[in-house]
This record gives structure tokens, C-alpha cells and sequence, in this order.
């Protein structure tokens, strides 16, 4: 089968389009453990300006060919991949913004607009350089660890593809990347190619600004607690606080990625005690639920899309012990799963399945009886 270039570059061409009316990237990620020593990594992913075919998943083959893109053309670094994986796509493209290999990597894509600024491109180091939709295929298909990964970075140079089919516009990303042993890392491309590694705190990451803000930021909400206000009595009036969460007032609760990013590390960092990594899958998507964005909220009426029922078009969930891409999309909320243990990665071939045929809510009816009482 045939699939089409880069939609990355359709990506940035809505982002800038969106960014004076409405978010387009404005993703999420979280990531728990469980008692049975389980890793989880979850994420929602916006779009909200038209139906980005968040619900195509691709699965790619042990052994694929790859070559990737430069400002040139399809001249770039060519690879063969050691590990299969399925991966998110959009657009019908086999790009996209959420994926897993075999051996339990994970790597997200997270919009990173006004810091993102890759290495210029040089005809001279064509053979080792790639798009950022090559650069995240790269990592899955030829690592198993995030240790590997960073050893690796100095190997290839991301530089900018502007492609005239989609606007020429540029594609400001950056990468959260986790593996089943709990390690975790965000990798940000700045200052002409500078590669900047940090360790991820919490499994926590949303947007611009760089990592490193987001960590000094948090230092302004220290006072947030799980516990409630304590109760004052000024000149013998006892003043108590309404009820259950006064610890947390404060906690900001828009949608920039600021605050989303101090709301999802409060969340994250006060889980409860999560048995099993299934029991890890489902309190991600319970925190996730937090960071839903209706299609409109944050946008004017008139820009609003007729096509699409949520700004936030998928979340997912990936077991990285079990080797489990769990998900749930705008268009249906039962939440599906992926074993890619049971996948023979050898003999799969390239395809890419499309997970809402006809794009319809699953309910489940229940029929409810009179009981037998023995009578």
C-alpha cells in the first residue's frame, strides 16, 4: 500500500493557521507505575480544526526500508528498522504523533511552537539527516531503550521540511520517549540544532515553553496540597474551608500548557496505589478526562469545525511491561486495545487500519428483567 508524505507538515500548516483562534496541538502526556511493576505512558492529543483521522492506526514491519526526507527530496538517512511498531497516523499518513515498538519504546510527538529551530540542512550531511516524522520513526523502529536512544542522538541532524503542497511552513515539535523499565526522557531541538535531553518528571509534558521552565514553574505552586485548609478563628469566629479540596485552590485549571502542565504533575504525583498496570491504564485515562478540551471552548463560533466532535481527537495508553496500546477517540469512547505480543512483526505487512469505521459511539444496552424470585 501506498502512503503519502510527511503529515507532520499538514500539522504545522493548521497550527499556524489555529494559533489566533483555537489550540491545535495542545496534547498532554502523564505516565504511572503499578504494584506489579507496570509502566504506563498516556497522552491526549488535540486537533480542532477538522477531522485529522486520529482513529487510523499503522503498523509497521521488522526489516522496513527506510529513507527519509531532507529539504532535497527523499535523499536523506536510509535505515533498516530492527523492530516492528504501531503508531498512531493521520491525514492517511503513516506519521503520526503517538507509537510504540515491540520491545516496549515509546515516543510522543508534542507541538513546540516559537522554540523548536533544527539544524540547517547541509548537502553535505544528507546521508544523516531526516524530517522529525523520520526522526520518530528512526528512534522506534531501531531502538529498545531510551538509554539507546540518547547514546544515539549524535548520529543524525533534524533539520526543517517545508513541503509547497502543505504551505511550506515549519514544524516546531518536540519528544517524550519512555521504555518499560520506567526511564523517561523529553528531547527538545533549539538555538539551530542544540540537542537539549532532560529527565521527564513524572512522565509530565504538554508544550512550549522549553522543559526546563516548566520545572522552575512549578516552584510557584508548592503550597498545593491533597490536604484541606485548615480551619481559622479570627476574633472568635470559626471560618472553615466549604468542603473537600480546599488544599488545592490555586491549582490553575485553564488550558495553556503551563497550567496544564502543574495540573497533570499534581495528578500524576498523588495517584493512589495502582495494583496492576490494567489498574495503571484506566486511572490514566481517569486523569486524562481532566484535560479533555470541548471543540469551542477556546475557540470563536465561526472557526468551530463541522466535521469533528472534540478538539481532543484520541488518548491513548500504552502498557509498556505488556506490550498494550490501549486507546479511546472523539468518535467512540470504548476504549480498544492493540496486544502487540500476539503481532508476528516478521511476516506483518505495512498496513494501516482504520479503527471508527462509520465513526459511531458504542453503546452498550442493558435489558433489564423482573428477578426470579423462585416463585
Amino acid at each position: 500500500m501506498k502512503l503519502k508524505t510527511n503529515f507532520l507538515v499538514a500539522f504545522a500548516l493548521g497550527c499556524v493557521f489555529a494559533s489566533s483562534s483555537m489550540p491545535a496541538f495542545a496534547c498532554t502526556g502523564i505516565s504511572l507505575s503499578s504494584d506489579d511493576g507496570g509502566v504506563v505512558v498516556a497522552r491526549t492529543v488535540e486537533w480542532a480544526l477538522g477531522d485529522a483521522k486520529h482513529n487510523q492506526i499503522v503498523v509497521f514491519p521488522r526489516g522496513k526500508a527506510f529513507r527519509a526526507q531532507t529539504p532535497d527530496g527523499m535523499n536523506g538517512k536510509a535505515w533498516t528498522g530492527k523492530f516492528g511498531l504501531v503508531s498512531v497516523g493521520a491525514y492517511d499518513q503513516p506519521h503520526g504523533p503517538d507509537a510504540m515498538n515491540e520491545m516496549g519504546l515509546y515516543v510522543g510527538a508534542y507541538y513546540f511552537p516559537g522554540y523548536a529551530d533544527y539544524t540547517k540542512y547541509d548537502k553535505k550531511h544528507a546521508a544523516r539527516s531526516m524530517s522529525v516524522g523520520d526522526f520518530m520513526q528512526w528512534m522506534l523502529s531501531s531502538f529498545a531503550s531510551v538509554e539507546e536512544v540518547k547514546k544515539n542522538l549524535d548520529k543524525v541532524r533534524v533539520v526543517d521540511v517545508r513541503d509547497a503542497r502543505f504551505g511550506g511552513v515549519p514544524l516546531p515539535f518536540h519528544w517524550k520517549i519512555a521504555d518499560s523499565t520506567g526511564a523517561g526522557i523529553v528531547v527538545e531541538i533549539i538555538n539551530g540544532g542544540e540537542v537539549k535531553v532532560y529527565d521527564i518528571f513524572k512522565g509530565v509534558i504538554t508544550n512550549s515553553p522549553t522543559y526546563d521552565w516548566h520545572l522552575t514553574n512549578l516552584r510557584n505552586y508548592l503550597n498545593l496540597s491533597t490536604q484541606p485548609a485548615a480551619a481559622l478563628t479570627i476574633e472568635g469566629e470559626l471560618i472553615t474551608p466549604f468542603g473537600a479540596g480546599s488544599g488545592l485552590v490555586g491549582l490553575p485549571g485553564d488550558f495553556t500548557p503551563p497550567s496544564r502542565f502543574v495540573r497533570a504533575s499534581l495528578l500524576t504525583a498523588t495517584a493512589r496505589s495502582l495494583p496492576s498496570s490494567v489498574d495503571a491504564v484506566f486511572e490514566a485515562f481517569r486523569i486524562l478526562d481532566g484535560f479533555n478540551i470541548p471543540l469551542g471552548v477556546t475557540g470563536k463560533p465561526d472557526k468551530i469545525a463541522s466535521d469533528i466532535e472534540s478538539a481532543t481527537q484520541i488518548t491513548t495508553a500504552a502498557d509498556l511491561t505488556n506490550k498494550r496500546y490501549y486507546f479511546h477517540t472523539m468518535n467512540n469512547r470504548e476504549v480498544r486495545m492493540i496486544d502487540l505480543s500476539k503481532i508476528d512483526f516478521a511476516m506483518v505487512t505495512e498496513h494501516m487500519i482504520d479503527v471508527d469505521a462509520g465513526k459511531k459511539h458504542t453503546v452498550h444496552e442493558l435489558f433489564v428483567t423482573e428477578p426470579d424470585t423462585g416463585r
